[in-house]
């Protein structure tokens, strides 16, 4: 014998239990039946040699009222459970996996604009003198990270001692350049810059500009030597400029140069000097007019009248 119970739908009253009490007990092989009205459910034993519950659910179907087996009523009921579990862990699964886009954009966007901002930039064509960084080393904004420079600089720059610096408030000065590596080249440059205060006593920073057309063609770049050397019409009329070398300064003190007289004679003279400018030249304010000879090497070798001979009269 097996057991079974079934799920009855439809029954209102107790003559409803009764027809399907009847209806299933006239089937060949059942043994017993119970129907509960208030459970709307139904236990049948039978021979399942002789019936099966497909029979007893058409004869409840017969007797007008719906009936079911309770293990797949819940069954179904298990598989919808299981079906709406699983829609929430995809519903779950989903969101979270919306929200990791979410993130995973906004990271993306922000590393992005993070990549733009560390492409660096040169206002000029150059090459990178120096580097102020290690490879991967963490920079914040405004930090120095290189020195660019240009391979051709039309910039000199030079201190000026102050007794000098009249010189450049005259509107007639003019400036010459000359390298070292160009020692027969004379570069004409322009005032572009100067300061009127020195934080320390080395002297005042001048700046001056070659025509970059200039430099450019004979490849002037930064880092080479040269001297500046500074006319005016005034320096030009009235002031005389000698080399360095010819200047006699002895211990007793005094500034002098050996000026070369009548036959080669040479006799002291004292003078008065001012500003050096160019690589060797000093300029004489006082004592000496120009044309003048004067002896401008071995001049500490020398006594008043000895002869001298000239080698490039």
């Amino acid at each position: 014998m097996k057991k079974e119970q079934f799920n009855v739908t439809g029954m209102t009253c107790a003559a409803c239990s009764a027809r399907v009490e009847k209806a299933v007990g006239r089937l060949p092989g059942v043994d017993k039946i119970a129907v509960n009205l208030l459970k709307n459910s139904m236990v049948v034993e039978y021979d399942e040699t002789a019936l099966d519950t497909q029979k007893i659910i058409g004869a409840v179907t017969d007797a007008g009222y719906g009936a079911s087996l309770k293990e797949a009523v819940q069954q179904g009921k298990a598989s919808k459970s299981m079906q709406a579990s699983a829609n929430d862990i995809a519903r779950q699964e989903y969101e979270a996996a919306q929200t990791s886009y979410v993130q995973a954009k906004s990271a993306y966007v922000n590393t992005k604009d993070l990549l733009v901002e560390t492409k660096l930039r040169a206002p000029f064509d150059g090459v990178v003198e120096r580097t102020y960084v290690d490879t991967y080393e963490r920079v914040q904004a405004g930090q120095t990270i290189v020195r660019i420079v240009s391979p051709v600089s039309s910039t000199v720059e030079f201190t000026m001692p102050e007794r000098s610096m009249s010189y450049l408030a005259d509107t007639t000065t003019r400036f010459f350049v000359t390298f070292d590596n160009y020692p027969d080249r004379r570069f004409e440059a322009r005032l572009d810059s100067y300061a009127k205060t020195s934080s320390d006593a080395s002297g005042f920073p001048v700046s001056l500009k070659i025509a970059k057309a200039e430099a450019e063609r004979v490849g002037i770049s930064p880092g080479m030597t040269c001297s500046v050397t500074m006319r005016t019409a005034e320096s030009a009329a009235s002031v005389v400029g000698v080399p360095l070398t010819a200047i006699y300064a002895p211990a007793s003190g005094g500034t002098y140069v050996w000026r070369i007289a009548d036959e080669g004679v040479v006799e002291l003279q004292p003078v008065v000097t001012g500003g050096i400018f160019g690589r060797d030249m000093v300029i004489v304010e006082n004592g000496l007019k120009a044309g003048e000879r004067i002896v401008t090497a071995g001049v500490y070798r020398l006594r008043e009248g000895d002869r001298v001979k000239i080698l490039n009269p």
